[in-house]
């Protein structure tokens, strides 16, 4: 590997006024269009292959994924995937940025929008830093995806086998803490719809001749597995609606919730256990349960040893940062991208307190995920 002395530097002023710009562009959930603007001009003028995929009938959104292709230096066949999404959470319009001893925050009544525009930033800079470099480095393919924060909706309509995915790496820039750390695992996501039938009846004149499903779903949420059920798997139930007055017996009653792990095998032993319980709390009330389990997003999960989680830590060490691989119990576009067949690792990007008015970022980490950045795509090689 190369001396990270050699690497170029980020230009710490064009980086800034682009988050700066780019947090000023409304773009709440399905509305990614002026944000996709931005970056297609950008991008556009650095001379990378551009195109905006046809996902909109897919996510609800005003404008696709936009796809953009930096090709690599004559030699090189190896390929790297970077990702951001477009979308912020609520309050997000409005937005008005300000520079305060070096820490950026929002003056207006909203969030800061650094989830996820440091990322969109820092890879921007990269780009360019790398344009400008004579340095060798492999093909650089861009994700920047829209409605994220609803669902990972633009990262699911992506045409994975289109575009080649082929076990490269996908550095996804999406976590919160300091850069260096690495989120190396996020669980597989089953949701769950339950509806119990009973039997409506007056509940003052003839209970005897109802079948409360109120009843039934108590009962089945009581014996349900809840909360931490190991190191690496979790359940909730998240809601339950029934009846329609006091005075009858409640026909009927919906419960959702989830469960999540580490371990694809785990997350399906539990869902089968969840059903189980359903089914016997049904049964014995003499009523029925309609189940439908949903997997939200599949997992993933790579071990501290493997070469890419390495090359990350060991890069982010030479640079001064704190290297740190982390498992996570949320889910983000990483998760989507390695079912259809990249090898995702989410970059810490400095942001804090995300999705409150409380939000804020470093400059100085708005840096030094940009220089970590484009250190790792200049030292890997397939």
């Amino acid at each position: 590997m190369n001396s990270l002395a050699q690497y170029p530097l980020p230009d710490k002023e064009r980086l800034l006024a682009d988050f700066l710009a780019l947090v000023q562009i409304d773009s709440p959930s399905y509305s990614e269009a002026g944000v996709m603007q931005w970056l297609s001009g950008v991008l556009g003028d650095a001379g990378l292959q551009l195109t905006i995929d046809n996902s909109t009938m897919h996510t609800g959104s005003q404008t696709g994924n936009l796809i953009a292709v930096l090709p690599a230096t004559p030699g090189r066949t190896d390929r790297v995937y970077l990702s951001a999404h477009t979308d912020t959470a609520s309050p997000g319009e409005g937005i008005m940025p300000v520079v305060t001893d070096g820490v950026i925050t929002s003056s207006s009544d909203t969030v800061l929008g650094g989830d996820d525009k440091v990322g969109i930033a820092a890879i921007v800079e990269t780009v360019r830093v790398l344009i400008e470099s004579d340095q060798s480095h492999p093909e650089v393919v861009i994700l920047f995806s829209v409605a994220e924060e609803v669902g990972l909706k633009g990262a699911k309509a992506i045409d994975g086998q289109a575009l080649g995915f082929n076990g490269e790496p996908c550095f996804v820039l999406d976590a919160g803490g300091l850069p260096g750390g690495v989120i190396i695992g996020a669980p597989f996501h089953i949701e769950y719809t339950a509806r119990f039938i009973g039997r409506q009846a007056h509940a003052g004149v003839s209970p005897e001749t109802g079948i409360s499903a109120i009843s039934m779903a108590a009962q089945a949420i009581a014996s349900l597995p809840t909360g931490r059920l190991d190191e690496m798997t979790t359940a909730n139930v998240g809601t339950i609606q029934g009846g329609s007055a006091n005075n009858v017996v409640a026909e009927e009653c919906l419960v959702t919730g989830e469960m999540r792990s580490l371990s694809e095998d785990r997350v399906y032993e539990v869902k089968e256990k969840i059903g189980a319980l359903m089914d016997k709390a049904a049964s014995d009330f003499g009523g029925e349960v309609q189940a439908e389990f949903t997997l939200a997003y599949p997992g993933f999960k790579l071990a501290e040893d493997d070469a890419l989680v390495q090359l990350v830590l060991e890069t982010a060490r030479e640079l001064g940062l704190a290297p740190a691989a982390s498992y996570t119990g949320g889910g983000s576009d990483a998760n989507i991208y390695a079912g259809k067949g990249l090898k995702p690792l989410v970059l810490a990007t400095g942001m804090t307190a995300v999705h409150s008015k409380d939000e804020s970022l470093a400059v100085a980490d708005l840096v030094n995920i940009t220089q970590l950045l484009v250190a790792l795509v200049l030292r890997y090689r397939a």
